[in-house]
């Protein structure tokens, strides 16, 4: 059967969500092979062989903890090299989707980027994205050499399946050309929340907050759900939330399975960062908000009533 390379994002050997997802994304395609790379790497084997990696391709150089970028391009290139698999899939981040980039220009291929699914097809694996602030799904296909694709966080579920997780060394020779070099590392203040872009459940906040102290039932919703939570670019230049939660055009992409949009009014700019979420549900008190257009479910209504309402039902539920 034909492998297909799934590159592998971790810390300390903790695997990140999304990375899981691709396997079972590749598995459509033929059998996962997973490249892990940097510090840890070799104590995520177990996991990525429970999640169906029939191999596991591991390097622990010190390369991918000083460089970004480019050391983790010649991993996949050396990768390349030991399996000639179908189709390379990466997780979509900034990062790599420019390691995707370089590593098409390296095997004279193509890349694309941002799918929200990919299927097999007679001439390859065939790539869904979601373009033109997700008001058109477009199919497409690398005509010549291996794909390389980058897959939204959110695009399949986590399925759990036993396969061989066969370990391996992978060896890497590294190009040494220029590099971005990392001088120093500092900790980001942890919330508790899932990360924002790999969140199944995002609930996000508008200008309707009406102030930063407003996020406050936001936020109460978005533990209730287990969620991360976002925020509009509006809420974001007020100040009133970080730039970091920013969800749109100029902020992140999001794709969970349910969005919760308040006091948002739906601007183009805010749709195009979460229109290619499952299930959309907005509260707004403006009945005419342009949010109302796309939503599955909405709510004419105080957001300051509707949420605590909401949130406590759901709490009781739980418990």
């Amino acid at each position: 059967m034909a492998q297909v390379l799934v590159f592998v994002d971790q810390v300390d050997g903790v695997v990140r969500k999304p990375s899981l997802e691709l396997l079972a994304v590749a598995r459509r395609l033929g059998e996962p092979v997973a490249v892990v790379v940097g510090a840890g790497a070799g104590g995520a084997a177990g996991v990525l062989g429970g999640h169906g990696a029939v191999r596991v391709l591991v390097s622990e150089a010190s390369e991918f903890a000083e460089l970004l970028v480019v050391p983790k391009v010649d991993a996949l290139e050396a990768a390349v090299g030991v399996v000639s698999p179908v189709a390379v899939l990466l997780p979509s981040s900034g990062e790599n989707k420019e390691v995707a980039a370089r590593l098409a220009v390296r095997l004279g291929s193509g890349v694309l980027v941002d799918a929200v699914d990919v299927v097999a097809g007679e001439g390859g694996p065939v790539v869904v994205q979601s373009v033109f602030a997700a008001g058109f799904s477009v199919r497409s296909r690398v005509s010549r050499g291996v794909p390389v694709v980058t897959v939204k966080p959110n695009a399949a579920a986590v399925e759990e399946v036993a396969a061989a997780g066969a370990v391996e060394e992978l060896a890497v020779v590294f190009g040494g050309g220029p590099a971005a070099r990392v001088v120093s590392r500092e900790a980001r203040a942890v919330s508790g929340r899932p990360e924002l872009t790999e969140a199944a459940v995002v609930v996000s906040g508008g200008r309707g907050v009406g102030g930063a102290e407003g996020f406050g039932v936001v936020e109460a919703l978005a533990d209730a759900l287990g969620g991360a939570v976002g925020a509009s670019r509006a809420a974001v230049d007020a100040g009133w939330y970080p730039h970091a939660g920013q969800v749109g055009q100029t902020g992140k992409s999001v794709s969970p399975q349910l969005y919760v949009a308040n006091g948002i009014s739906g601007a183009i700019q805010h749709r195009a960062g979460m229109q290619t979420s499952k299930t959309i549900v907005a509260v707004n008190k403006d009945a005419e908000a342009p949010i109302f257009d796309l939503v599955d479910f909405g709510v004419v209504g105080d957001l300051f009533k509707v949420l605590p309402q909401l949130t406590d039902e759901i709490n009781h539920r739980k418990n």
